[in-house]
């Protein structure tokens, strides 16, 4: 039997209908599951870069959720001062959403990590043992290759010594850039140093293979096949770490804990 081509034309716009519908819906249905899940693998990498839990171990949401309340302390800090902001719920501030507002951002000055723009407000984490603070947090973000990296830093209760490092969103190629998932390249951060004598940020990721971290302090291994990506995170490092970065709220720290 033959069909009229309006006949075929409105049977395909049915069936394009029907299937935007049940896209749709899936899409609204799976919304809050996602989140959960988003906020769960968020989590988990505070914790693995906080050093409470090895990396890449199984565990059931219950766990990551329950170790992270019971360790994880999240506060609310003004960027350019340093100074912590109470009047804002860490349980509900989205950084990256923050730094896409005009209302609650300003454009970032001319940087090597391309850091476009930088929220009023930053998240930052102390992680807490017995009631006893065993590291401080971070988020981190720049540009590698292919786009831009979202990750974590772990510093030591000195702010000076690094206890780890993890990205938990990139677009770098697997194998290559991607590598910065690899745990073997992470476990060559814990004992470096974040900063100078002088204080200066001077980590970086060099060409090629580095010392250990008692000979080699401020430099880490080199991404094989990967510069780019390498020089990235140099970059995004040292911005964050810098005066438009967290250098502020560091310094505070340093002070008042005397260290």
């Amino acid at each position: 039997m033959q069909h009229s081509n309006g006949y075929i034309v409105g049977f395909a716009a049915a069936v394009c209908a029907v299937c935007a519908v049940f896209v749709a819906g899936a899409a609204v249905g799976l919304k809050d599951r996602q989140e959960t899940n988003r906020l769960l693998d968020r989590q988990q990498k505070v914790l693995t870069v906080a050093g409470l839990i090895e990396e890449g171990a199984s565990l059931a949401p219950a766990e990551i959720t329950s170790l992270y309340e019971s360790s994880i302390e999240q506060k609310i800090i003004d960027l350019e001062t340093g100074e912590l902001d109470p009047a804002v719920d860490a349980r509900k501030f989205d950084q990256r959403k923050a730094s896409k507002d005009p209302a609650t951002s300003r454009v970032a000055p001319e940087n090597l990590a391309k850091v476009m723009r930088l929220p009023n407000q930053a998240l930052v984490f102390d992680v807490k043992k017995d009631g006893e603070l065993k590291a401080l947090i971070i988020p981190i973000e720049g540009y590698g290759l292919w786009g831009t990296l979202y990750g974590y830093l772990a510093l030591a209760p000195d702010a000076r010594t690094i206890v780890g490092i993890t990205f938990y969103s990139h677009k770098e190629t697997p194998g290559l850039g991607g590598e910065v998932d690899n745990p073997r390249w992470k476990a060559l951060w814990p004992g470096r140093m974040a900063f100078n004598e002088r204080g200066v940020p001077t980590i970086s990721v060099k060409k090629g293979p580095a010392g250990p971290p008692a000979e080699d302090p401020y430099q880490v291994d080199g991404l094989s096949g990967a510069t780019l990506t390498s020089r990235g995170v140099t970059n995004l490092l040292r911005f964050w770490l810098g005066e438009n970065g967290f250098g502020p709220y560091l310094e505070k720290y340093r002070a008042q804990a005397g260290v």
